[in-house]
């Protein structure tokens, strides 16, 4: 990772671009919760650092993110996703969540954020519901695992785990057929995600960007190459000549010109450029 310093002459064109943009779409993936204190889950060994139980059961993310779980063993099923909604509850966004708030409204610049995360944090940080896409669900939602019907619910469910089994004390029913509950996410091998809710947010994207079709600035923060549907989206939102993507990445922050690299974390690189534009 590059200094500061010798970032300099990029940070200043990031916040250039920021000053000269008519609209701005953020784009972000796992790494964008890393300084709020949430695991990226980057390979085996990442996973198995933030929750070392799942080493012990031999057990890697993909395998503890299927939704057979929650048809053959719902209290294990249960015990990673429950884990997780109680994890994302009680995490606070860091300050770069906040930093992107004001700039939009700073700069009055229509804003949407697209995210890959589960987490709830960009809500959490005063982002609209209106103005957000979450391609892969959300963990504060819930759906029937059957599931009997299209409905979409808030997760309400409190949530008890056994961190030594990664087992939860009590699983959740549908109160239409008494199905098993499962979190409104979509997951690895997954044929049941009611994608109503995601699809509806895609909808009021796609309207959003009829309306503002240029001079685009597209804040990447956090997407890696292992799920690269953020940084696909990203360079194909990037569509018109006018428009920039800034790609903020501390290990995988490769991007061609005229669009921008930044080799930091997504704290420190909004931190950096926040410092560059004149006083508000």
């Amino acid at each position: 990772m590059e200094s500061h310093s010798a970032l300099q002459p990029l940070l200043h064109q990031a916040a250039e671009a920021l000053q000269q943009a008519q609209c701005l779409i953020i784009t972000a993936g796992a790494g964008m919760g890393v300084d709020s204190g949430l695991p990226d889950f980057r390979g085996d060994q990442g996973f198995w650092t933030a929750y070392p139980m799942y080493q012990r059961l031999g057990i890697n993310f993909y395998s503890a993110a299927n939704p057979v779980h929650f048809s053959r063993d719902p209290a294990f099923g249960w015990g990673f996703y429950g884990h997780r909604t109680n994890l994302y509850r009680a995490t606070r966004p860091h300050a770069g969540f906040s930093l992107l708030h004001q700039w939009a409204r700073r700069f009055a610049l229509p804003c949407f954020v697209v995210t890959s995360n589960v987490d709830g944090q960009f809500q959490q940080a005063g982002f609209s519901e209106d103005e957000l896409l979450e391609i892969h669900g959300s963990i504060h939602h819930l759906q029937c695992s059957r599931p009997c019907s299209q409905a979409i619910w808030p997760n309400r469910e409190i949530f008890a785990i056994d961190e030594t089994s990664m087992r939860c004390h009590q699983v959740p029913h549908c109160p239409q057929c008494g199905a098993v509950v499962r979190p409104n996410i979509l997951m690895f091998n997954d044929f049941c995600w009611i994608d109503e809710r995601s699809a509806a947010q895609e909808r009021a994207f796609d309207h959003f960007l009829s309306q503002h079709r240029h001079r685009r600035l597209i804040i990447e923060l956090g997407a890696g190459t292992a799920v690269p549907s953020i940084r696909r989206l990203s360079l194909q939102l990037a569509e018109q000549a006018d428009d920039r993507v800034v790609r903020i990445n501390p290990r995988e922050p490769q991007i061609a010109a005229p669009h921008l690299s930044l080799p930091l974390g997504a704290l420190a690189a909004l931190q950096a450029i926040d410092q560059l534009l004149p006083a508000g």
